[in-house]
């Protein structure tokens, strides 16, 4: 079990869901990390008082570092300071919580630094699993997944021969709509998720059900399986979070209320279970749960994610640097709903084919879409 941890991103959905774990299991937490949100960060300070805190945004960095003057806690600011956080800070497991592509670097600097992994930042896996899989294995890292999906097929498995993964997904607020319909949705319908209370880019993802595809992914560099390996089923009730199958078709499923701190717990005092701050599971009242086939027409970012695991190299992080930048771009009202599909499945296709690829070729690339997209969105903003 984590006695001590660093808490990276802790004022976004995870991290603050993460830190009502440790407050809730007395956990000491010795380090924090966010991106500019320094008031909350202050409230974090003072109670559970790390002795280092990381603000990727100098000016906040500068105007906490004041405002928590007459604590213990020492304030570091720069692009790469959740990695100083993430290899120098006194403790046992490093929950990676930041939101995108910048979650890669601190997962290397706590993989390579010997500590324990609590990993939410699934671009470290989407963008640059094999290399993140292959560092932990060689230095004896756990990584222990924090998605609600993969955390439930790492307590399914049991040491035998799988035959297959099934990931569940929640359809999103959108499920049973057709393309059309969707041309038409605004930001606001999109971030109203039916189950999960999540940060703004997930959630649309989960709209487009990009984040299953980006979960899928995650699945084939986790587990060692292959994408053929890897299903996905509809489960509007989002009560069986995912199901392994064995070579016998028995199929074990980890079910539980949607709510992430129970992931997060259980990577944070694995492999040990204790009580948790969630709220029981009543089957009688839940009454009967429904399965159903994802919609590829209407979503077409799923099938794209299999066909880019499948290329490998560079080709996922492009895929996830284009979606980072569609989805900005859709909640500026920049373009529609179904724009974010065209516009990252355009770039994704056009990814150039790079064998074993670099930390750097990793970062080039996700660079490289993020400027196609913008071009792509500001001429269709000009037709």
């Amino acid at each position: 079990m984590t006695e001590k941890t660093a808490v990276l991103g802790s004022t976004g959905s995870v991290g603050r869901q993460a830190l009502d774990v440790c407050r809730h299991r007395n956990i000491k937490v010795t380090a924090l990390s966010a991106g500019s949100n320094i008031s909350l960060l202050e409230e974090q300070i003072r109670e559970f008082s790390p002795g280092l805190c990381a603000v990727a945004d100098g000016r906040a960095a500068a105007d906490l570092a004041v405002r928590v003057a007459d604590t213990g806690t020492r304030i570091i600011s720069g692009k790469n300071s959740a990695e100083v956080i993430a290899s120098e800070a006194d403790a046992d497991t490093v929950l990676n919580s930041v939101s995108g592509i910048a979650g890669l670097r601190p997962t290397l600097a706590a993989i390579r630094a010997g500590k324990r992994l609590a990993l939410a930042n699934k671009e470290s896996l989407v963008t640059y699993g094999k290399v993140v899989m292959a560092e932990a294995e060689r230095r004896g890292v756990m990584i222990l997944p924090v998605d609600s999906e993969h955390s439930a097929v790492f307590q399914c498995l049991s040491g035998q021969k799988i035959k297959k993964i099934i990931l569940t997904a929640s359809g999103g607020p959108f499920f049973g709509k057709k393309r059309e319909e969707l041309a038409r949705i605004t930001p606001a319908d999109a971030l109203a998720h039916p189950t999960w209370s999540m940060g703004n880019r997930i959630t649309v993802d989960s709209a487009t059900l990009m984040n299953k595809g980006f979960e899928v992914i995650e699945a084939v560099m986790l587990f060692g399986v292959t994408p053929e390996q890897v299903g996905v089923v509809v489960h509007r009730e989002s009560i069986i979070h995912s199901m392994v199958e064995y070579t016998d078709n028995a199929v074990i499923a980890q079910m539980g209320a949607p709510d992430m701190r129970l992931c997060v717990q259980y990577a944070l005092t694995y492999p040990e279970r204790y009580d948790s701050p969630v709220a029981e599971l009543d089957l009688v009242k839940l009454s009967r749960l429904t399965f159903a086939e994802p919609d590829g027409e209407a979503f077409p970012l799923l099938p794209l994610a299999y066909r880019a695991v499948k290329r490998g190299g560079v080709v996922p992080a492009v895929m996830n640097g284009a979606d980072e930048a569609a989805v900005a771009m859709f909640l500026d009202g920049r373009i529609s709903f179904t724009d974010i599909s065209d516009i990252v499945s355009a770039v994704t296709e056009n990814a150039p084919e790079v064998e074993c690829p670099t930390l750097e070729d990793i970062e080039a690339a996700d660079r490289e879409a993020r400027r196609m997209a913008a071009e792509m969105a500001a001429g269709r903003a000009g037709v």
